[in-house]
């Protein structure tokens, strides 16, 4: 954990809600602006609203953990773009051969199914 939790880290989270909520509302409320200028006043809000959240416990382990998230994906090992497409074909091969399959069981099954019941022509 990145940092100790503050009695008003609850306050500080309700009033991020409550800023987004208010902007969701100021959206609708002014329906007869502009929708670009409804949406950039809407993203400024929930930016800021999370800027609010980020100055709290969670929004700070969230951060941390976001940071660590990142580092993860930067150490793995990519596949080459000829072994993504090996891959690929090969994933397309298996999907060709299990549909042929079931179609066939499929056909198989009615055929079946029409003999016993004696609806086959």
């Amino acid at each position: 954990m990145v940092a100790e939790k503050s009695p008003l880290d609850a306050a500080k989270l309700i009033f991020a809600l409550a800023l987004v909520a208010a902007g969701v509302v100021g959206f609708y409320y002014y329906e007869d602006q502009s929708q670009l200028y409804r949406v950039l006043g809407l993203l400024v809000v929930v930016a800021m609203a999370a800027a609010v959240a980020m100055t709290t416990w969670l929004g700070r382990n969230v951060w941390a953990s976001g940071k660590a998230s990142y580092n993860e994906v930067r150490r793995v090992i990519w596949p080459t773009r000829q072994e993504t497409l090996q891959t690929t074909l090969v994933v397309m091969v298996v999907v060709l051969i299990v549909a042929i399959f079931l179609w066939l069981v499929d056909s198989l099954s009615l055929w079946v199914v029409r003999w016993l019941t004696g609806l086959g022509g």
